[in-house]
């Protein structure tokens, strides 16, 4: 698989969405929101988790999701044609052609790789039906945008002071980030919830890159894996050769599609703030909860969700920690490891009861003993989920979101913590942080400032191997505009004379220096007389 480094960029552009006015940005290996509170860092950071629920159906990635809770899956095998299509003799030995020369397969004992294949169009013209049903799907969208809100319809989330609001996706199958964008989808949100529709430019080609699509990797073995099914789970006298050759057009449209999503089309996870608030209190949650429900008399629905879908994955996770925590530490990079030893100086464990509920422990280097969490530092039991999600659940090509990581943390280790998230982005991790850190942000100006310099010229330089490019981070500010209509986003582009993202915070600190001065002055000449 391609890590993040080398993926294709996706811009999003808001208007009319809670804080936010108006933004753009371009989603990069690393993204990072800097701005006031109540600007829409949150907003816009859970809007993206929404939208990496919703797109990672098409891949059947979501791990939120039973397959048959995917809205393009049919059977075993997924689809999202709208029909089945009557396809011609030449049209189904096209197919079949092109499968067998462009999709990965085993041949001869060995596994043969095709980096991307371009749709010829005489296959392309087959694929676009699939395109127009995406609109049937937009209840499935609406629902995702609610619940990681936590509000009961989706229209709650716009503006006051306008009726509407709405967001655009633009992308491109190639890494090149100036090129023109050859697909587009457009979410609007009224008062009857969210809908939406997809564009695609004709003189583009259709695309699938397999190394950021999964799908495709058995797709070849489709016609003979899912004869059996299709003949019988369709009418005697259905042709069986056009039920596997639908089923086979169908799985490329969705491979296709999920292309134009990358990296929406891969799992994310997200950490919210408060996270030592709910580590340590998620187990008398989860009692509470229990005994709430086991009451004789049901209690009452409330008008509103009890917890943000966000935060409800997050507690989620906690919980279902003890019983998957075994067989996913092998698979991760050993980020936890460093995370632990760097910043931690312990650590952290978990503990599970006969049922499987965990308990999360910490023990301090050089100890022999553990410490429940509730017993740890803020800045131990702040830190503590993101060492558990990167052992046990993150894998390469996912999306983490945190927010305001430097919570609790000396400037020091918030340093060493950008080091950390810049290796995470060196492992194939996509990363989103809100923060309000200029140490943060000087760190990471520093470790995109060093990809200036030549490998050899790095070695006795702190995170020599963890410059980044510009191509690969995207710091964007939120801004409250001077009339009150909320909040807009733009990019900060790094300023290389004074080594930083002028995210404003130079300004405090010279206002903050201005009234030193000033009660400075007037102290001294109070002293003269």
């Amino acid at each position: 698989m391609t890590t993040a480094t080398g993926a294709s960029h996706l811009e999003l552009t808001v208007s009319n969405l809670g804080p936010i006015a108006e933004g753009k940005i371009e989603l990069r290996p690393m993204s990072v929101f800097v701005g006031p509170s109540n600007t829409g860092k949150s907003y816009l950071a859970t809007l993206i988790y929404a939208l990496h629920q919703f797109f990672s159906a098409y891949a059947g990635t979501s791990d939120s999701r039973s397959t048959s809770d995917l809205p393009f899956a049919m059977g075993p095998y997924p689809t999202i044609l709208p029909r089945r299509d009557n396809l011609s003799e030449s049209d189904m030995k096209a197919l079949y052609t092109w499968a067998e020369e462009n999709v990965p397969k085993i041949e001869d004992g060995r596994f043969r790789w095709v980096p991307n294949s371009d749709i010829p169009e005489s296959i392309a013209v087959l694929l676009k039906p699939a395109f127009g049903v995406l609109s049937q799907y937009s209840k499935f969208l609406d629902s995702d945008i609610a619940r990681c809100f936590g509000v009961n319809q989706s229209a709650r989330l716009v503006r006051y002071q306008g009726n509407e609001a709405g967001l655009v996706l633009l992308g491109n199958y190639t890494k090149q980030r100036d090129a023109n964008a050859p697909f587009s989808y457009e979410v609007a949100i009224t008062e009857s919830g969210a809908s939406l529709s997809m564009g695609i430019a004709e003189e583009k080609p259709l695309q699938i890159d397999w190394d950021n699509n999964t799908i495709g990797v058995h797709i070849v073995n489709i016609p003979w894996h899912v004869l059996g099914y299709t003949i019988s789970n369709s009418d005697a006298k259905d042709d069986p050769r056009q039920l596997v050759a639908n089923t086979l057009l169908g799985t490329i449209a969705k491979a296709v599609i999920s292309a134009t999503v990358d990296p929406f089309n891969s799992p994310a996870h997200y950490l919210p703030t408060d996270r030592a608030g709910a580590l340590r209190s998620h187990q008398e949650l989860v009692g509470s909860l229990i005994a709430n429900a086991s009451r004789t008399a049901a209690p009452v629905a409330s008008r509103h969700p009890t917890f943000s879908g966000v935060y409800g994955d997050f507690l989620e996770r906690l919980v279902t920690l003890g019983y998957s925590s075994a067989q996913r530490e092998r698979l991760g990079p050993p980020l936890a490891l460093n995370l632990e030893r760097d910043i931690l100086g312990g650590a952290i464990r978990i503990e599970s009861n006969p049922v499987g509920y965990p308990s999360f422990l910490y023990r301090p280097e050089g100890w022999e003993r553990d410490l429940p969490l509730m017993n740890t530092s803020s800045m131990v039991s702040e830190l503590a989920p993101v060492a558990l999600y990167l052992r046990h659940i993150v894998q390469p090509g996912d999306t983490l979101i945190i927010e305001e990581p430097e919570s609790h943390l000396h400037p020091a280790m918030q340093v060493e913590f950008v080091r950390l998230l810049a290796a995470a982005v060196k492992a194939g991790i996509r990363i989103i942080i809100t923060t309000h850190s200029e140490w943060v942000l000087e760190e990471l100006a520093n470790l995109v400032l060093m990809s200036e310099l030549p490998v050899e010229h790095r070695a006795d330089i702190e995170g020599s191997d963890l410059a980044l490019t510009p191509d690969e981070v995207g710091a964007w500010l939120f801004e409250p505009n001077a009339d009150g209509s909320g909040s807009s986003v733009k990019e900060m582009p790094l300023d290389k004379e004074m080594g930083n993202f002028p995210s404003g915070f130079g300004l405090i600190t010279t206002e903050l220096y201005n009234r030193y001065a000033r009660i400075s002055n007037r102290i001294e000449r109070l002293k003269e007389g």
